[in-house]
């Protein structure tokens, strides 16, 4: 059968709403061959560039399996990265949220005594990086009997930050029964080793990105001098005057230079890399999703991660020394059937890491010649004005969703014996509601907190301050985080 749209799938209506607001509606390729294979529950090694939507092609039918009532986690999500781990949290959370789903991220660099007390709650998906997630199973705080499923995203990544190992060692730890399904852009030979479930045959998937990757994306290369390399920066900025623009340098040293020197330039930009705390890296990426920013300078840390529609340019300040890298970097433009452009950077000296992209990638890289002078400084007028100009905040597909959620915090939790079985069987009892209208739902020991959906918030908001709930009269007050 042939999926033209997401509803042909066989997804409840709870998923295919949130699909709708989300504005799926034309599965990828990835989509269209996983989706079907993983609602069938069978064990799958994928192999799929970034951006091609891999995400959604396994959230979906793993949402879909998710019994709302088990408190223990029901699949892990293993990622080598804290972004990564971060979206992939956020993706489930939208995808689930008419069906309440809770997903609890876990990293290094987040407090593990928040993450404990997540774990505890009903936690329906685990989605982590390997080292953290090893930490609470050695621990005892990340629950594996009900684990059914076993998501390894960006295996390849895994491969090169010398996670394999830790990835072994968590899938022997898990119920033999269950689902695994893995995810890579290339599939190296460590990868194909790898010991999945000794019991079951994986079904291969091969999504072909040779014609995806000639077709999306304009590579072009530049050969200079390391003495020259920011000036070259700076007229390739001018002439190609990018609407969103990702600078990836080799280090963080180098990030911070960059930055330094076009922030006082005013190109306004921002930073990522591994140096910086977790909360600001969350940040400037929520930040440059959200178009608030046009240049971010960043390390690899930023070439997995980032999912952002319409990036215009990627530019290789330093060329990558890795071809695989070079793919990732580059994949962060030319998404969801886009035109993107990727810039390269090299000295002469590193012709040999230019060759061997060329024949990772299996076409070549035209090489430019530099800019005439007079024509960066005709094209300036244009470029000074967008640099001027307030960026266009862009709306994501989420905000539709999270328009018209109220949270409510009860003033009760475990140490009162509450559980959400209380709260949503009185709630969908209030006049005009239904137990569609109630979201996610978090105890914890003394507070519990209350997702109201489709604008009814201040309606309940007002209505529990005269109900009780097992015969209590509970303190209810909007909660103060935002969406």
């Amino acid at each position: 059968m042939i999926h033209k749209k997401f509803g042909s799938f066989s997804l409840s209506d709870e998923i295919q709403k949130a699909l709708g607001v989300l504005d799926y509606e034309i599965p990828t390729e990835v989509q269209e061959r996983v989706i079907p294979m993983a609602l069938e529950k069978k064990d799958l090694i994928v192999k799929a560039k970034t951006g091609s939507g891999k995400t959604a092609a396994y959230a979906i039918p793993i949402c879909e399996a998710v019994d709302w009532l088990e408190n223990k986690p029901q699949a892990l999500i293993l990622t080598p990265t804290r972004e990564l781990a971060v979206q992939v949290k956020e993706d489930f959370t939208h995808i689930g949220r008419f069906k309440r789903i809770k997903a609890a991220a876990i990293y290094g660099g987040h407090p593990f005594a928040i993450e404990k007390t997540e774990l505890k709650q009903k936690t329906h998906v685990a989605v982590g990086t390997p080292g953290r997630v090893m930490d609470h199973i050695r621990k005892g705080t990340l629950p594996l009997s009900k684990i059914s499923c076993l998501v390894i995203d960006e295996a390849d990544r895994m491969l090169d930050m010398g996670f394999i190992d830790q990835v072994e060692e968590i899938i022997k730890e898990l119920p033999e029964d269950r689902v695994t399904m893995l995810f890579s852009a290339t599939m190296p030979q460590a990868i194909k080793d790898l010991s999945l479930n000794d019991r079951r045959v994986p079904v291969q998937i091969d999504i072909q990105e040779d014609s995806s990757v000639t077709a999306d994306i304009d590579h072009s290369l530049f050969i200079t001098s390391e003495e020259d390399k920011f000036e070259l920066l700076t007229d390739i900025t001018i002439m190609e005057n990018p609407d969103s623009c990702i600078i990836f340098c080799s280090t963080k040293d180098r990030v911070d230079l960059v930055w330094e020197r076009l922030k006082q330039m005013n190109y306004h930009p921002q930073k990522l890399h591994g140096g910086m705390e977790q909360t600001d890296r969350i940040s400037a990426i929520r930040r440059f999703k959200r178009g608030q920013f046009r240049y971010l300078i960043a390390t690899d840390v930023a070439a997995r991660g980032i999912d952002v529609d319409d990036i215009s340019l990627v530019i290789n300040y330093d060329i990558p020394l890795e071809a695989e890298t070079y793919v990732h970097r580059t994949g962060r433009t030319g998404r969801a059937g886009r035109k993107g452009n990727a810039i390269s950077l090299a000295t002469p000296s590193q012709d040999r890491f230019v060759r061997q992209i060329e024949a990772f990638i299996g076409f070549p890289i035209k090489e430019r010649a530099g800019y005439e002078k007079s024509c960066v400084a005709q094209a300036r007028l244009n470029f000074d004005k967008k640099i001027k100009a307030a960026p266009e905040i862009k709306q994501l597909k989420s905000d539709q969703l999270n328009k018209g959620i109220m949270k409510l915090r009860f003033n009760a939790g475990k140490k009162k014996k509450f559980r959400a079985t209380n709260f949503v069987g009185v709630l969908s009892n209030l006049e005009g509601m239904s137990a569609e209208d109630i979201g996610i739902i978090t105890i914890q020991d003394t507070l519990t907190y209350v997702e109201i959906l489709n604008g009814k918030g201040s309606k309940v908001l007002e209505m529990m301050s005269h109900t009780t709930i097992n015969g209590k009269q509970l303190k209810v007050t909007k909660a103060l985080d935002k969406y």
